[in-house]
């Protein structure tokens, strides 16, 4: 057993960890295996915790409904919220360590909450399993750390394959938010691989999260004639982005990533996103029948469609029940070895294996925007 001691500092709104505390267990009030978890359920993209809670909900239950793990204990999800924010985010994961004593945790889905509460996790020998965090930086923090989605280097480059083979486009700017590790980290990446491949990058323009104009950055980006734009940010800008663009005459693609997937992204962008594109972790019209099955379990729960963050939860949740199965205890230490033996797992955005670094090998799929929808475009093996 490993004991810690945690001191919080509060100083100028930030919490700054000085030690470590409280000696782990396998453990959980009235016998219930307590498990963390940490999103934006408010905030400025507060669909991407509310998705994650969801997808985590259906796995606990459906578990616990099956009688439990470990002889009969119940599943106990701790939640708290982030509000979007790294800073926050360590705060909320201290106190579901050190109160509340969970022994493992999920979360974040963006990358820069990830990367502010890994740490603490790692200092403390909790497991830590995001279901979307795809900078490559967060599962580096330690091995204590894991992922079930791809990472971004696989994503900027099934991006850039796809605007030069299948666009065949020759010439892109790039809009990215200077603000997120994720929209940083992406932008490197499809840059990388995109002239590789023989394109131009025209121009280069940024912006921060929570930015409401972007007149004057797409004014520059349409001096230089790009045959398409890769804006790798969240759904809250990009949908605001698409709708300036077309009112200053842009009329070329838009390129992004996995930050785009949100019910809301067509509420905020309209029909200014038709005929624009992004890379994602999985599609509803994909036939997996693990993910079917899920669809229509989470509309009949819920109503709606899932998208990729809810899916991606669900499958960190049952990653996460399978591993304390495999353990057969609900030891943190024990729980961290069996989720980094995982191996062909079937999950609903695909079979899931975990690697020497303890990132999830799997395919991803381009999703092109229509008149609301986000349809299946292609499938990219890595």
């Amino acid at each position: 057993m490993r004991c810690n001691i945690l001191k919080t500092l509060a100083a100028t709104g930030a919490v700054m960890i000085l030690g470590l505390s409280g000696c782990k267990k396998d453990g959980g009030s009235n016998n219930d295996i307590l498990i963390g978890e940490y999103g934006s359920m408010t905030g400025s993209t507060a669909t991407f915790g509310q998705s994650n809670h969801k997808g985590v909900e259906m796995a606990f239950d459906a578990a616990n409904a099956a009688g439990g793990l470990l002889g009969g204990r119940k599943l106990r999800v701790l939640l708290e919220d982030t509000q979007g924010k790294p800073e926050e985010s360590q705060v909320v994961v201290t106190k579901l360590i050190n109160s509340d004593r969970v022994v493992a945790m999920i979360g974040e889905v963006a990358s820069s909450n990830s990367l502010a509460a890994a740490p603490v996790c790692q200092q403390n020998g909790i497991p830590m399993i995001s279901a979307s965090s795809t900078n490559p930086k967060v599962t580096e923090v330690g091995d204590y750390i894991f992922r079930i989605c791809f990472i971004d280097p696989f994503q900027g480059l099934v991006m850039a394959k796809f605007a030069a083979n299948t666009l065949k486009v020759k010439r892109i700017a790039i809009l990215q938010d200077v603000k997120t590790d994720y929209s940083v980290g992406l932008t490197n990446f499809f840059r990388e691989n995109f002239i590789k491949l023989g394109g131009e990058i025209t121009s280069e323009e940024s912006y921060s999260q929570g930015d409401k104009d972007f007149n004057a950055q797409l004014t520059a980006i349409k001096s230089k004639n790009p045959e398409a734009i890769y804006i790798p940010g969240y759904y809250t800008e990009v949908g605001l982005i698409a709708r300036q663009a077309r009112k200053l005459g842009i009329t070329v693609p838009l390129l992004g990533g996995d930050g785009w997937d949100s019910e809301k992204l067509w509420e905020i962008g309209g029909e200014a996103l038709n005929g624009c594109y992004y890379s994602n972790h999985s599609s509803t019209d994909d036939p997996n029948p693990i993910l079917q099955k899920f669809v229509v379990d989470y509309k009949a729960r819920y109503g709606g469609q899932p998208d990729a963050m809810a899916a991606l939860a669900y499958d960190a949740a049952l990653v996460l029940i399978d591993a304390i199965k495999r353990a057969g205890s609900a030891s943190p230490d024990s729980i961290r070895m069996a989720l980094a033996a995982t191996k062909n797992f079937p999950g609903a955005t695909g079979s899931i294996t975990i690697d020497e670094h303890r990132n999830a090998v799997k395919n991803a799929v381009v999703v092109e925007v229509r008149n609301g929808k986000y349809l299946f475009k292609e499938s990219v093996a890595p």
